[in-house]
């Protein structure tokens, strides 16, 4: 962002908390959220064309990625002037931003319902194209003490890390919090790489019947939760590190905490449900 502008919209903001007679943030008009809608429908319809093996679909599908990512990019570093040099985010801004993150994580923990919902329709009455059977008849299920176990010792151990972080950083301690931070995105990342080499050497695939689906899809969306998580506390870290965040304004750090530990629950039921018991 121009130095000099950002100047004067500082100043235009202190002129407009003279006259402010609530603790609300009036959004200034943004491009942005125009230009992420327009980057998800085009990332969106150059997805299905791939698949469908239309030609150079797969250019369309790299460009609309390519375009999403920057969008947000300027789209999230405007949010973080607001709330870091230009004072918007209030008490009240914070409540309603915290608010809506609580509301965004009830609506994923729905979408997973939906997909345990799925899972446990077709395991605890397998149909007879099933060999009436779970898991179905030819199919080895992969053994959850193995790489799952791991997994999930990495996953709550990442979650220990991550309160360990903020609990530093309320109390002050900045470079233990720094340390956190940075132990949970290696645990994180740790999680992603053997969730991928668990990928390819499982026995079967997404297409092997409902048993493939429901595996894939409620494993596959968790890892994107858990990139997404690992980019959010990327973030929180690069943020702490350039002192945008302080032991009583740390509302991004906050929330990705809060997104995290969901990542971490959603997991714990996986394993119980489609590692352990669905195998």
């Amino acid at each position: 962002m121009d130095f000099e502008f950002l100047i004067k919209k500082i100043m235009l903001n202190l002129n407009r908390r003279n006259f402010q007679a609530h603790p609300f943030h009036l959004v200034s008009p943004s491009p942005w959220p125009l230009y992420t809608s327009l980057s998800l429908l085009t990332l969106t319809t150059s997805g299905v064309l791939t698949f469908h093996g239309f030609a150079y679909a797969e250019y369309n599908l790299f460009m609309s990625l390519t375009a999403l990512i920057l969008s947000m990019s300027f789209w999230f570093r405007d949010i973080i002037a607001e709330g870091t040099y230009l004072g918007n985010h209030s008490l009240a801004v914070q409540r309603g931003l915290n608010l809506g993150v609580g509301l965004f994580i009830v609506s994923e923990a729905l979408f997973f319902l939906a997909i345990f919902w799925t899972f446990f329709h077709s395991a605890l009455s397998p149909a007879v194209e099933l060999g009436a059977m779970w898991p179905p008849m030819g199919i080895e299920a992969i053994d959850p003490f193995e790489l799952p176990l791991l997994n999930t010792v990495l996953l709550l151990s990442s979650g220990f890390t991550v309160t360990y972080a903020h609990h530093f950083l309320i109390n002050g301690k900045r470079a233990k919090g720094l340390y956190g931070l940075l132990y949970t995105i290696i645990l994180a990342l740790i999680f992603t790489f053997l969730q991928g080499v668990e990928y390819s050497v499982s026995s079967f695939t997404i297409s092997d019947g409902a048993f493939g689906s429901c595996f894939y899809f409620g494993t596959g969306f968790h890892g994107i939760h858990v990139m997404i998580g690992t980019a959010f506390l990327a973030v929180a870290l690069w943020r702490l590190l350039a002192y945008h965040l302080t032991n009583n304004h740390h509302l991004g750090l906050e929330a990705g905490i809060l997104y995290w530990h969901f990542v971490d629950v959603v997991w714990l039921f996986l394993f119980i449900s489609i590692y352990y018991w669905g195998s």
